[in-house]
C-alpha cells in the first residue's frame, strides 16, 4: 500500500482526491488535514509515501510545511494557482496538479506516484533541505507521549545543549528534541540567535542585562530572571550583535 496524505483547507477538494484515490486500491488514505501545522503533524505521525499538499492555506503555507519536515515523502502540489510552479519544481515536487483537473490528469500524477516509490525515493530527501537557505521560523518537537509541537522561533527563550539533544526553552516549559545545539544555531537567525555558551543558545531580545561573575566570566540576566552562563567567545559574540 502507498501510504497517502492529503492536505487542503477547502473540504470540497479534500473530497475530490478522497474520490479519485478511492478508485485505486494500491492508495490508502492515512491522514487528512485541513492546515499546515496538521500537515506536519500527519506526516511526521505517519511519515507517509506520498502528500497531496495545497500551497495557499491558513497557519502555515506548503512551502512551510515542507521545510519543517525531517524527512519528506514524495510531493503532489495541488494548488489553484498557477504562480507557484517554477519553485515547486525547484524544491522537487513530483508534479503540480492546477485545479480544477480531470480525472485522466490526477491517473497520470498516480502512476508517476507509483514509479517514485518503487524507485526507492530519491529526489525528496534533498527537498526539506532546500527550502532551508533561510533561517527558519518555526521548529518541530515530537515528545516521548507522541504529542507534536510547531514552536514558534520567535517565541523561543533560549535552547539548552542536554546530551545528545537540545531543550527548547519557551514561556517556562522544556520541550526536548533530538538534535545538536551546533545543528540548531546553523538553522536559526544568526542576527537573533547567539551561541553565549557551548550548553547555550539565546534569543537576543530576551536579555535584560549582563553582569560580570568572576574574571572572564559573565552571567546573562534574562527578562523573566532566568541566569545563563556567558562564556568568554560568547560575550565577544553578543558584543558583535548587541
Amino acid at each position: 500500500m502507498i501510504r497517502t496524505v492529503i492536505v487542503d483547507d477547502e473540504p470540497l477538494a479534500r473530497e475530490v482526491l478522497r474520490e479519485y484515490l478511492a478508485g485505486d486500491e494500491e492508495f490508502e488514505i492515512v491522514a487528512e488535514c485541513a492546515n499546515g501545522f496538521e500537515a506536519v503533524q500527519a506526516v511526521t505521525a505517519h511519515d507517509p509515501d506520498v502528500l497531496f499538499l495545497d500551497i495557499q492555506m491558513p497557519k502555515l503555507d506548503g512551502f512551510e510545511v515542507l521545510s519543517l519536515l525531517d524527512r519528506a515523502p514524495v510531493v503532489i502540489f495541488v494548488t489553484a494557482h498557477d504562480e507557484y510552479a517554477l519553485r515547486a519544481f525547484d524544491v522537487h515536487a513530483l508534479d503540480y496538479l492546477l485545479k480544477p483537473f480531470s480525472e485522466d490528469r490526477f491517473r497520470s500524477v498516480l502512476q508517476r506516484v507509483r514509479k517514485q516509490v518503487a524507485g526507492e525515493r530519491t529526489a525528496p530527501v534533498s527537498l526539506a533541505a532546500s527550502l532551508r537557505s533561510r533561517p527558519l521560523q518555526r521548529l518541530v518537537v515530537r515528545s516521548e507521549d507522541g504529542t507534536i509541537d510547531v514552536v514558534a522561533v520567535a517565541r523561543i527563550d533560549y535552547l539548552e545543549a542536554d546530551d545528545d539533544r537540545i531543550l527548547i526553552v519557551t514561556g517556562g516549559r522544556k520541550l526536548p528534541k533530538q538534535q545538536t545545539i551546533g545543528d540548531a544555531a546553523a538553522e536559526l537567525d544568526p542576527d537573533r540567535f547567539v551561541r553565549i555558551h557551548r550548553s547555550y543558545l539565546l534569543h537576543i531580545d530576551r536579555i535584560e542585562r549582563i553582569e560580570l561573575y568572576a574574571k572572564d566570566s559573565r552571567v546573562a540576566i534574562l527578562r523573566d530572571g532566568t541566569r545563563l552562563p556567558v562564556s568568554r567567545a560568547g560575550y565577544a559574540r553578543l558584543k558583535q550583535l548587541l
